[in-house]
């Protein structure tokens, strides 16, 4: 019997893939996506000092989002890191989908935080 490994651990494996190119600096840190059925949670990361620089999600209480499983959250959050960044003087970062798709609740992340002037 073929034994089919789950969702979960198909993207853990992808983002090991993405993590062995994939490192931040002081520099340029690294913007880290983590997606749940429920909520969307992102980071900036120095993978040198292994220390988190900046961070938002959709369970921030001031964001105030009801739902954050969804595209309109995430368009919020992005803007929120995106904001966060530019006070902790972080322009560039380079992009860690975290062995997610770039599609949907990612994309918009991702989106969001460009137009907010996060430059990937």
């Amino acid at each position: 019997m073929i034994n089919k490994t789950s969702r979960n651990e198909a993207r853990k494996a992808r983002h090991a893939r993405i993590r062995n190119k994939v490192s931040g600096t002081s520099e340029l840190p690294r913007l880290c996506v983590f997606r749940s059925l429920k909520n969307i949670s992102v980071q900036i990361i120095d993978d040198e000092k292994g220390v988190t620089l900046v961070s938002a999600s959709s369970l921030d209480k001031d964001l105030n989002i009801k739902n954050g499983g969804n595209i309109e959250a995430s368009k919020l959050v992005g803007a929120e890191i995106a904001k966060k960044a530019k006070k902790a003087k972080i322009s560039k970062v380079v992009f860690d989908r975290g062995g997610y798709l770039y599609h949907g609740r990612v994309k918009a992340l991702a989106e969001a935080a460009r137009e907010n002037g996060l430059e990937f």
